[in-house]
């Protein structure tokens, strides 16, 4: 515990990673990602030791992703349930429950570390939830592994999301080439809830093929993801000027993703910096529509991975 004349910043304490070329920083609040640097160069947008977290940016999404409806929703034969509004101007609950929640070391090493917490019943969220977050840098870039296991009495759903920005050397997104594995998309009303599914071909949606990011704004889902033989589904975007790239990869415990390219971010010099690439176990509004919810038995468990590979010429990181 920190003592009474001692600074605590405001993400709490952090964890510094290393390895090879790269380093990363894991701290208290939300569990969340703050950093992740190869040879220096940020791969993700994250925020300053002094700076509260903005953007949802490097957390953990937990027990949905995205957007919630009205921030109400009924499971099973029980009650409906009404959730804070955390985005009041558009009437919705968003990003889960743990977001600004203390974590807990429970094991760290050098190049990796776990973090823990317990999301006990509250009010619109009648379960308990034993949480746990691993980040591991090694040859492949960072993996990280979210794992939820019911330590209620009773079932309950589950979606899990990760909010990070991938970035690169350039002052914005718009001259980098975007790959995305998105085969439908999901059109939204004027509260982000999305009105139906369609697909991406003839679309300015579908990146299937790399092609410049341009002027296209994107806060866009996307579903029927196209995997490789490993099953999981990429994000990529790469500097077609020798600048490198970053690969986004997710298992298939993912079935969706979100990008963003921050044009309604608040601050000015935040917006089109980076990419936000979510992963989604279940899409926006799911707790409503129960689309791709998880449905967790008492003692019942659900792991999702991701990652973040170095695109580099010179090598394994």
């Amino acid at each position: 515990m920190p003592t009474s004349t001692q600074q605590v910043p405001p993400s709490g304490f952090q964890i510094e990673l290393s390895s090879g070329r790269q380093a990363a920083t894991v701290v208290e609040v939300g569990g969340a990602l703050r950093s992740y640097t190869v040879d220096g160069q940020p791969l993700f947008d994250g925020y300053d030791l002094e700076e509260r977290c903005t953007g949802a940016r490097g957390q953990t999404l937990i027990p949905w992703p995205n957007r919630l409806k009205d921030g109400t929703y009924t499971f099973g034969d029980g009650d409906t349930q009404h959730l804070p509004l955390t985005e009041p101007d558009k009437h919705n609950a968003i990003h889960g429950l743990v977001r600004w929640a203390n974590w807990s070391v429970v094991a760290q090493a050098d190049e990796a570390v776990t973090v823990a917490h317990v999301l006990h019943p509250q009010s619109g969220w009648p379960y308990t939830l034993a949480l746990s977050i691993t980040y591991r840098l090694g040859p492949g870039g960072l993996g990280v592994t979210t794992t939820a296991t019911n330590v209620g009495s009773s079932p309950c759903p589950y979606g899990t999301g990760a909010h990070p920005y991938l970035r690169l050397a350039t002052s914005t997104v718009d001259p980098l080439h975007l790959q995305a594995p998105g085969r439908t998309w999901l059109p939204t009303d004027d509260q982000g809830i999305p009105t139906g599914v369609r697909p991406v071909d003839g679309t300015d949606y579908d990146f299937r093929s790399p092609r410049p990011i341009g002027n296209t704004v994107l806060d866009t889902g996307y579903g029927d993801l196209e995997r490789g033989a490993d099953g999981r589904a990429r994000v990529r975007l790469v500097d077609p000027h020798g600048g490198g790239g970053v690969e986004l990869w997710m298992d298939d415990a993912y079935g969706f993703v979100m990008l963003f390219t921050g044009d309604s971010l608040p601050q000015e010099r935040r917006r089109r910096a980076a990419l936000g690439v979510e992963p989604m176990t279940c899409p926006p509004d799911a707790l409503r529509s129960g689309t791709a919810v998880v449905v967790l038995g008492p003692g019942e468990a659900h792991t999702a991975e991701w990652g973040i590979t170095p695109l580099d010429p010179s090598g394994p990181a």
